[in-house]
């Protein structure tokens, strides 16, 4: 939906150049607002039909007699791919209060029959066809819209001319049986369950309060249990056939067809199609400009503490121009600048909050809020709200520096660059992603290289004045406004003291900002360059691999997929296998090591220093290793590697990272409880393991006294010798990418040749005792989760993990044939299988349902009639079509994108059975029979030897619905 109503700034490991500056608001770049209402949702005009934005020439749009609209685009990336987006102009705002939830309900009935489709048939049709369900097969509900989605994984002609016929199906001809409405309610109201939290509650109470008498804030598209009762074919139908109709529907098709071959098939398949004249969407609101002056609190013992601070203002109905673009960008490097001062604020030793923002955003086309958000530690509220204030009244005082504007511009500058550079091979998701941008925002669909341009012509303009300009005449201004509490418990003093802390904070003068000059970076001579001692190459896919004297691992492969831009991975030996039954926390702030920023710059005068450049910073701990995986250009390589390096070399372990890191502590822990998912994730390790603490949650005290001293001792002699392997894929230049290794990682001091194979870790265990577990949360009483647990083995033999791969695929189907489609007792069971690389011998095989607390007993038992179905006799030639076809599609189109290529890439060499592995995994898929998948369950599936564990609301803790 478009109403994005202005999310807290999200604060990335990833430099700021990597992404568009998190923002306030929707600012993307040469981003206009949303044309008005009459002009895109009630007719079938195009945005660029009135506006000067020129048009991309390379899609095609067109319009049926009927008044449906179509959007085709070829594209080839992936090549040999497609996706058919069908977006239908009406979602929960076009319900009557009786109807509530029905927009999402007759989305679920699209799966469930109609005039060609069986009830029941459509998803294995598409199964057979290799789209899985969920992953390429799926439809979405919002306020506005509701979108069908399929993601064609080949180009063939006869697959499009199916996409296209289920689409139609889906437009005019679902039968919407009271059968398949009776049992499709169960599914809903088992989703209705599951979404039912402690985050969706606060945000339904926020709508409510920020806007009390706006339809949307009662128009969630869940809807409610009364109306979905209620719900029956007649009454669906009549929701149908009203809101479905030619001018509501737009059609995308991005992929590597003939567009004119898919003209000729929408035409075929959509230009008979005759419906009544479109209703005009309701209008979200009324939203009182008036409002102002109340407070609110809301109490949630999951819920870590912010204030929001808001008013409400008029719509800007602000259609497409090059004009408005350029008011658009003024107003977004304004409100840039103040939440980069926001988040230098919440960077510092001691800082006022965990993370502040600021920033005007659309209620629909109703209205207009501009916010500033507070989070802060618990009980710090006071602090944080007089520290955001005191910012939000200097930028509107006194305006912005020369050097913050040139920060942003930078940033917005690159990111241009880069969508220009790479604009030939945009993935088909995006493209159609932009599409669907022009039905439901009026964006025009501009060329990244004319952003660019009009960019560049605008840059002279763009001054500290001209923003402050465009940013006061968005943003309403906080006089007397309506600020809301949330958090674990009511502040001290309650309301009034909350609108107390507000006015004090909003009273007195306040300073200029002090100007801040970037520092130069300081990490490129890493020493004398080091030697190329070793040059092969994998005959199989080409991958190259080189070996510096140092003992440097380095693998190469050059690709067209992405240009300009390069996919960088860094693995040294390590990981959690640091982690110890007497030290099990060693690596656990590893994932903070970046927050520390370098021994010579902190982190917040790295994101000022590399402003302008694309790069990725920070390591993960995975099984055996500390990982890096950014994406930068081939202008930044060189750049990239020297801040990897510097973070191996000299990570600066400063103070204000152990404090981030501390404050989620509290917040993690305050909501393991909040919902089954979290209290399973809280307590499976322990018991799996029989407590083992390196596999087990630790007390929350253990974590609140890890600190960077602890963590440099714990990983120092890794990061200095442990072995190293960097992956480069992408468009880059090999010499080049080879000179700046040898400079940087080939420069250091002599490492480690091999990954360690940690044989001298005590081995990781299945519990012998099987007996029933029970674990508790606190959310609501209706919400169960049970979880079934066999040991495996490990991932050595590849034939083994596939055909363990493929009884997953199996068990998935029957489950939501079982489970969902015939029983409606759960709305997403899954089955995964889990093979240990690293830990020999150990591997798992899961099966999870959520489920009413009632219909635990059917839940157990459809799960246990699946496994001694399976078990028993081989599944048919069917469903073993239906589990193989999307995994085969998976294989044949993983390397069709850099992300697929880096995970063979990566460790090339020091798992290069890796690539042999994925070279025979289709030919050996194709090889697995039913007898096999048997055998599978037949050996590790047994129910005596299942771990179950179920989770329960905590009697005398349920929360209320």
């Amino acid at each position: 939906m478009r109403t994005a109503l202005i999310a807290a700034p999200v604060l990335a490991a990833s430099l700021p150049a990597a992404a568009v500056p998190a923002l306030a608001k929707d600012a993307r770049l040469d981003h206009p607002r949303a044309l008005a209402k009459d002009a895109h949702l009630d007719d079938t005009r195009w945005a660029f039909e009135t506006s000067d934005v020129p048009v991309d020439p390379d899609f095609r749009f067109g319009r049926l007699a009927n008044g449906m609209r179509y959007v085709i685009r070829h594209n080839a990336t992936p090549a040999g791919t497609g996706v058919v987006r069908m977006e239908v102009s009406a979602g929960s705002l076009d319900e009557s209060e009786r109807e509530q939830g029905y927009a999402h309900f007759v989305e679920h009935m699209a799966f469930n029959g109609s005039t060609r489709i069986p009830e029941g048939k459509m998803i294995p049709l598409l199964e057979r066809d290799g789209l899985a369900f969920g992953a390429d097969t799926n439809a979405s509900t919002s306020f506005e819209q509701t979108v069908y989605k399929l993601d064609l994984p080949r180009n063939d002609a006869a697959l499009l001319d199916t996409a296209l016929m289920l689409m139609r199906e889906t437009a005019s001809e679902l039968t919407i049986s009271q059968g398949a409405v009776a049992r499709e309610r169960g599914v809903i109201l088992s989703e209705m369950r599951d979404r039912n939290t402690f985050a969706l509650r606060n945000a339904i109470d926020s709508a409510r309060f920020f806007y009390p008498h706006a339809l949307y804030a009662s128009r969630f598209p869940i809807g409610t249990v009364a109306t979905l009762d209620a719900a029956d074919a007649q009454s669906l139908r009549a929701f149908y056939e009203r809101e479905y109709v030619p001018a509501h529907v737009t059609l995308v098709v991005v992929g590597d067809f003939d567009p004119k071959q898919v003209e000729a098939g929408i035409v075929r398949h959509f230009g008979a199609w005759q419906g009544p004249t479109a209703e005009p969407q309701p209008d979200a609101g009324p939203v009182d400009r008036k409002d102002r002056g109340r407070t609110g609190l809301w109490i949630d013992p999951a819920l870590s503490e912010r204030v929001v601070i808001q008013r409400n203002g008029a719509w800007l109905d602000e259609p497409d121009s090059i004009a408005q673009r350029q008011e658009n960008l003024l107003r977004s490097i304004g409100y840039a600048v103040v939440n980069r001062r926001l988040q230098r604020l919440s960077r510092g030793a001691e800082p006022p909050f965990r993370g502040a923002g600021f920033g005007t955003g659309d209620v629909f086309e109703t209205a207009r809020s501009t916010r500033l958000i507070i989070d802060s530690v618990d009980g710090k509220w006071a602090e944080g709200v007089s520290a955001t204030a005191r910012e939000y009244r200097r930028a509107l005082a006194h305006g912005f520096g020369d050097g913050e504007i040139a920060e942003q511009l930078a940033q917005l500058r690159t990111s241009l660059i880069n969508a220009a550079g790479s604009a030939n091979t945009r993935s088909n998701a995006t493209l159609a992603a932009i599409a669907l941008a022009l039905v439901d925002d009026g964006i025009v669909p501009s060329t990244p290289a004319s952003a660019l341009e009009r960019f560049e012509s605008f840059a002279p303009a763009i001054t500290p004045k001209a923003v402050l300009a465009a940013l006061r005449r968005e943003a309403v201004a906080l006089d007397k406004p309506l600020i809301r509490f949330e958090g674990r418990k009511a502040p001290e003093g309650g309301e009034p003291a909350i609108r107390d802390a507000w006015k004090r904070a909003m009273r007195g003068p306040v300073p200029r900002e002090d100007g801040q000059a970037a520092a130069q970076f300081a990490y490129t001579d890493f020493g004398k360059p080091g030697a190329v001692v070793g040059d092969a190459q994998d005959p199989l896919f080409g991958i190259r691999w080189l070996r510096f004297a140092n003992g440097v691992m380095l693998n190469l492969k050059q690709t067209e997929l992405e240009k300009d831009r390069i996919r960088v991975s860094l693995s040294i030996d390590g990981g959690d296998m640091l982690d110890t039954r007497e030290n099990p926390l060693a690596t656990d702030m590893v994932g903070w090591l970046e927050k520390g920023g370098l021994g010579k710059h902190s982190r917040d005068d790295l994101d000022s220093i590399m402003a302008g450049h694309s790069l990725g910073f920070g390591l993960s701990s995975d099984a055996a290793s500390f990982d890096a995986q950014t994406a930068t250009t081939p202008r930044d390589l060189e750049l990239q590697l020297q801040l990897l390096a510097a973070l191996v070399t000299d990570p600066g372990y400063r103070q204000e990272g152990e404090v981030q890191y501390r404050q989620q502590v509290n917040n993690t822990f305050a909501q393991l409880r909040a919902t089954p998912s979290s209290a399973l994730g809280a307590d499976l390790g322990r018991i799996v393991s029989d407590n083992d603490p390196r596999f087990s949650l630790q007390p929350v005290e253990a974590y609140r006294q890890l600190t960077y001293a602890k963590l440099r001792d714990a990983i120092s002699d890794r990061l200095t010798s442990g072995a190293l392997e960097i992956g480069i894929v992408g468009d880059f230049d090999e010499a080049k990418a080879i000179a700046f290794v040898a400079a940087t990682f080939g420069a250091l001091p002599a490492r480690e040749t091999a990954f360690r194979p940690y044989d001298e870790q005590p081995p990781r265990t299945f519990t012998a005792d099987r007996t029933r577990r029970v674990v508790r949360h606190t959310g609501p009483a209706d919400q169960a989760l049970l979880r079934l647990t066999w040991p495996t083995r490990d991932d050595a033999d590849p034939l083994d993990a596939l055909k363990l791969q493929m009884l997953e695929r199996v068990v998935r189907i029957e489950l939501t044939d079982s489970l969902r489609e015939a029983l409606g007792k759960a709305y997403s069971p899954s089955a995964g299988s889990s093979l240990s690389r690293y830990w020999k011998g150990y591997g798992t095989f899961a099966i999870a349902a959520s489920l009413d607390v009632a219909d635990v007993p059917a839940g157990r038992d459809a799960i246990a009639k699946v496994l001694r179905e399976l078990r028993a006799a081989p599944v048919s030639d069917d469903i073993l079509q239906r589990a193989r076809a999307p995994l085969v599609e998976a294989y044949q189109n993983a390397l069709k994108g850099n992300a697929g290529w880096l995970s063979l890439v990566d460790r090339a060499q020091s798992q290069p059975d890796r690539i042999e592995r994925f070279g025979k995994a289709r030919d050996r898929l194709m090889t697995i029979t039913s007898a096999e998948v048997q055998a599978m369950a037949q050996r590790y599936l047994d129910p005596a030897q299942g771990l179950e564990v179920l989770v329960l609301p905590e009697p005398e803790k349920v929360s209320k619905k």
